[in-house]
């Protein structure tokens, strides 16, 4: 398969740790067993890890992160001069305290002047507890011998999660304005319905639609302290993959509630556009492109453009009219190319119930594959529907080697084969237009469309299979 489309990468806002005061902050470490060496301060983000500030440790192991700026709410971590995590922490308001550890003994981490970081720590130690209960309980359930055991494991494994959830619904009770609460409610797992059975089909939909209500239950989308954590961007991807349906108009539902919320956080909303404009520039799924050009109606149309540096700007531009020019129900874009005889042939001068546009390249492996497949099936089936194919050659270079290129696959000699002709190109470009890469969107081959007897896009970018389902189903219809 061969690719056209570049690499797209958007220029996201530098990610600053810094938050926009004039306090300070003062963190003051004293940590076993090292001395006369440097630590460093990082601090997760989304799924990256980020250096915050590093600070030297003297014979007596005592050292301190400073600055003039206050760094950004979130859970931070120390590691080793060698860049190895020694622990986690939180970092918030009042950032002016101290950490006092031996690492021989994690349990001795203790902090003065932080009742945040209090907190937090005897969560971490009462959830240690509990997980090494729990990966106990793993493995006798592994070696039980009878199903009474097996029963016995079970029932004290869910016990352990009941002892876990309560202990993090106490501290989202009792100290529901702490930075441990807000991570707690944004960590949140999903969970089934109490009391379901999965029986039928519609046991599993209701469940799933249970489990989409209550995901984003309580979590605030404009606090950007919750990008600022290894979680929270991965609980994004896991809510689409898992939980979304793929179509775009399910998508644009849930991004439209994410992006209006999250407008009012100065991170969290350019974070999250710069996010889904990427994963949707070039989809995993058809028809997702028009997720695209919601965003960029939406959001990048009404001002969001300042986000973007020139060059990204541009290839927004340029990808957003690229598929403005090919969607699903609108008039195929012209092509008037050369055939293998050297005359003119025009997509528009097909008549026929049905067209397929088919852009391949002979050097292609993947093109060698499926062009003969596709001909099987015309050959059984297609050719019978009036359904007339037109084939374009986009590496012209080979165009000497398409007769040969047929004769050695054996394919049909009432294909179109056609070409672009360097003067066809030249003229093209000389009235401004764009050329059929950008008009029919081609960034790989074989890259395939079907058309209507009025030349509209029924389908594109769809599997061999896929196509010919929907033309069974046209045919029916």
């Amino acid at each position: 398969m061969r690719r056209f489309i570049l690499i797209f990468i958007f220029s996201v806002y530098a990610v600053s740790v810094f938050s926009q005061t004039n306090t300070t902050h003062n963190i003051v470490i004293k940590i076993s067993p090292y001395h006369n060496c440097t630590l460093y301060l990082g601090v997760y983000y989304g799924k990256s890890q980020i250096l915050a500030d590093s600070a030297r440790l003297d014979a007596n192991g005592e050292g301190r992160f400073n600055g003039n700026h206050q760094l950004t709410d979130g859970l931070y971590f120390i590691t080793s001069p060698e860049k190895k995590i020694l622990f986690d922490f939180l970092m918030s308001d009042g950032q002016h305290f101290s950490i006092n550890a031996n690492m021989a003994d994690v349990n001795s981490i203790k902090f003065i002047g932080s009742p945040d970081n209090d907190l937090f720590q005897t969560y971490i130690r009462k959830t240690s507890v509990i997980a090494a209960q729990n990966n106990l309980l793993s493995n006798q359930y592994k070696i039980a011998k009878t199903h009474a055991d097996s029963i016995s494991v079970q029932q004290k494994l869910v016990s352990l999660n009941i002892k876990l959830k309560k202990l993090k619904d106490s501290i989202i009770r009792v100290s529901s304005q702490s930075l441990t609460s807000l991570f707690l409610i944004a960590g949140k797992p999903a969970e089934m319905p109490p009391h379901v059975i999965l029986k039928n089909k519609a046991d599993t939909l209701n469940a799933l639609a249970y489990i989409r209500k209550h995901y984003w239950e309580n979590v605030p989308f404009n606090d950007d302290r919750l990008l600022y954590t290894p979680f929270f961007e991965t609980k994004i991807d896991n809510y689409f993959n898992l939980y979304v349906s793929p179509a775009a108009d399910s998508v644009i539902h849930e991004l439209q509630y994410m992006l209006l919320y999250a407008r009012t956080g100065k991170q969290m909303y350019p974070f999250l556009l710069m996010k889904f404009t990427n994963q949707y520039f070039n989809p995993r799924f058809v028809g997702q492109n028009k997720v695209l050009l919601f965003l960029f109606n939406d959001f990048y149309m009404k001002g969001d453009t300042t986000l973007l540096n020139p060059q990204s700007k541009k290839i927004l531009f340029d990808r957003i009219y690229q598929l403005m020019a090919n969607q699903i129900g609108d008039a195929a874009p012209a092509l008037n190319l050369t055939d293998i005889d050297g005359k003119a042939s025009s997509l528009y001068n097909i008549n026929s119930p049905y067209t397929m546009v088919i852009f391949w390249d002979p050097s292609c492996s993947h093109c060698q594959k499926e062009l003969p497949r596709i001909d099987s099936i015309y050959k059984a089936k297609w050719k019978n529907l009036g359904l007339k194919i037109y084939a374009v050659n986009v590496n012209t270079d080979l165009q000497k080697d398409v007769p040969q290129f047929i004769k050695d696959k054996k394919l049909s000699i009432d294909w179109l084969f056609t070409y672009q002709t360097a003067a066809n190109a030249k003229m093209v470009a000389q009235k401004g237009g764009l050329d059929y890469f950008q008009l029919y969107d081609v960034y790989d081959t074989p890259s395939i469309y079907l058309l209507d007897a009025q030349k509209h896009i029924i389908a594109k970018h769809l599997s061999i299979e896929q196509f010919n389902e929907l033309l069974d189903l046209k045919t029916k219809q």
